[in-house]
């Protein structure tokens, strides 16, 4: 009996031996969650459209990353979440726009990666052509300064209007306009009514996030936009982040998954096209050519 018994004990510990290598299995595992770094994006409208879809894409864990978008509707309230460090990062503003912000408050943001360039349009359900335009006609511009700017150099690009030499592409506004044959009359409205507004004024212009929300493609219904060249790169999209957190490893990291391949195609299919990646240092902005 006695040695029975020292059989069975014998079978059990040796069990219970073969047993523990699932434990380090089991670590392993944990260890991988754990060492995801959480980062709350603030985004709106198709930008949040892309990157919950990067959230999801496996490229983000392999990064290390666990990427959690909130949806905002409020432009301002998104840099002011990013540079009071509420919010780590946010998708949604040309490089013009995050300069005009920074010129404008205490607390400043920084670009930390590029991400696309979408031309700006002039849209009208009452002429086809910028030639066409009758005497008096009102164009609809955004209102805050960066795109009201930018509006004003499409107008001048399309032949509308003339701008002072020294004309600034962050904080221009319509007293710098300095030559205005037709007599057009510019009409700075808030941008997220622009398409609500766009058969009760003779055009509007818009940036092609809104212009997408209003079932609008830049490049098949707007009647001029913009070219995409040296001339419009301050009009490149960037993740902005607290001004202090530019170097941040992880934060970088976010900016390299929009130029993934997973992620472009999903962007060009859903988007038609219109959303042309810009994969430049931060440099490639602030040069003077």
């Amino acid at each position: 009996m006695k040695k029975i018994l020292g059989l069975i004990l014998g079978l059990t510990v040796g069990l219970t031996a073969c047993s523990k290598p699932e434990a380090p299995a089991t670590e392993a595992a944990q260890k991988d969650t754990t060492e995801l770094q959480k980062v709350v994006m603030a985004s709106t409208g198709s930008d949040a459209d892309i990157w919950n879809h990067i959230a999801s894409l496996p490229e983000t864990k392999e990064a290390g990353i666990d990427l959690q978008v909130k949806s905002f509707t409020d432009y301002v309230a998104m840099n002011t979440a990013v540079a009071n460090k509420e919010i780590d990062i946010n998708a949604f503003q040309s490089y013009a726009y995050l300069v005009a912000f920074n010129t404008s408050n205490k607390d400043k943001i920084a670009p930390i990666s590029t991400t696309y360039l979408e031309p700006m349009g002039i849209y009208s359900s009452k002429v086809k052509k910028v030639e066409e335009f009758a005497n008096g006609a009102t164009i609809a511009i955004p209102n805050d300064a960066a795109n009201e700017a930018r509006a004003l150099l499409l107008l001048q690009t399309a032949g509308l209007i003339k701008l002072k030499a020294d004309f600034d592409s962050a904080t221009g506004t319509p007293a710098d306009i300095t030559e205005n044959a037709k007599a057009i009359v510019i009409k700075p409205i808030q941008m997220a009514t622009a398409v609500r507004v766009k058969d009760e004024v003779d055009a509007i212009v818009l940036g092609n996030t809104l212009a997408l929300e209003g079932g609008l493609n830049v490049l098949k219904d707007s009647i001029f936009y913009e070219p995409a060249d040296q001339s419009t790169k301050l009009n490149v999209n960037v993740l902005a982040v607290a001004a202090d957190r530019a170097n941040d490893p992880v934060l970088q990291k976010v900016g390299a998954l929009y130029h993934t391949e997973a992620a472009q195609k999903f962007i060009k299919e859903k988007f038609e096209g219109t959303k042309v990646d810009v994969n430049k240092p931060i440099s490639y902005l602030t040069e003077s050519k």
